[in-house]
């Protein structure tokens, strides 16, 4: 079902006006009242025509900002969110990630130990998420009850289909959705941080894991050369493994290891 809403006065009691906020009421509430109806208005697709009185964005977006904003708060507060998280975060960016990872390896180098990186690349990363091993993690990390089922139906239930030049004579049909998070979304980045928050965790002392989003370097010191062919090894096999039983898979064409001299 599609609906088209095109606004076209100011006047507070124009029907047109009257429907929209008849439709992002219901929106609102139905994920959480109306349980029985939620799955026929969850694939509704809604177009905005605003003119130039510039009409508020499109609710998903603000709804989805309030759940940022409230998951975010939890994390930070509770200090959450791994310090070697680089990507999506406010004060952080690349060039923060840049140079904890060059003085790192400066730092070894100078101090004469062996050091080398494996940098990791993911396929399609945001796409592979698990959505039961994403809510498990949620619920680890003190996202429960109301909240917890909330985000829970903004993941379950959803379906996609293709269109080509907005006409139903080339158009897929409806299929569901099993893993991801929806693309372009407000909380997609969020939610693939807290799936992968877990990950530098692995390292063990002389090795740190880096992270940039879905970015993944692996860094590991050694004053030892026989020691650090072993230290490498080794966490390269378990962060493959880590990536296994979390879904994701290591592009091996774009994944480089090198030894810096």
């Amino acid at each position: 079902m599609d609906i088209i809403i095109h606004f076209s006065s100011n006047h507070p009691h124009d029907h047109k006006l009257a429907a929209f906020r008849y439709y992002i009421n219901r929106m609102i509430t139905l994920p959480i009242t109306e349980q029985a109806r939620k799955q026929e208005w969850r694939n509704i697709i809604i177009i905005i025509i605003a003119h130039n009185n510039g009409f508020p964005e499109p609710i998903i977006q603000i709804f989805e900002k309030l759940i940022y904003e409230r998951l975010f708060d939890h994390f930070s507060k509770n200090t959450i969110l791994s310090e070697h998280q680089y990507g999506f975060r406010s004060e952080m960016s690349t060039e923060n990630a840049s140079y904890m990872l060059l003085n790192d390896i400066l730092t070894a180098m100078n101090s004469k130990q062996i050091v080398g990186g494996i940098f990791c690349d993911l396929q399609k990363a945001f796409d592979c998420i698990n959505h039961e091993v994403l809510l498990k993690k949620l619920e680890f990390y003190g996202v429960t009850t109301k909240f917890y089922n909330l985000i829970k139906s903004y993941l379950e239930g959803r379906y996609q289909k293709v269109v080509i030049n907005c006409t139903t004579v080339a158009e897929s049909t409806w299929e569901k959705i099993k893993q991801g998070v929806p693309q372009g979304s407000i909380l997609g980045p969020i939610l693939f941080l807290i799936y992968i928050n877990d990950l530098p965790k692995l390292a063990p002392t002389g090795t740190k894991i880096l992270l940039y989003a879905d970015d993944t370097s692996i860094i590991v010191t050694s004053p030892n050369l026989a020691h650090y062919e072993n230290q490498i090894n080794e966490i390269f096999k378990e962060v493959n493994y880590w990536f296994k039983l979390n879904q994701l898979k290591l592009n091996y064409n774009k994944t480089h290891y090198l030894q810096f001299t």
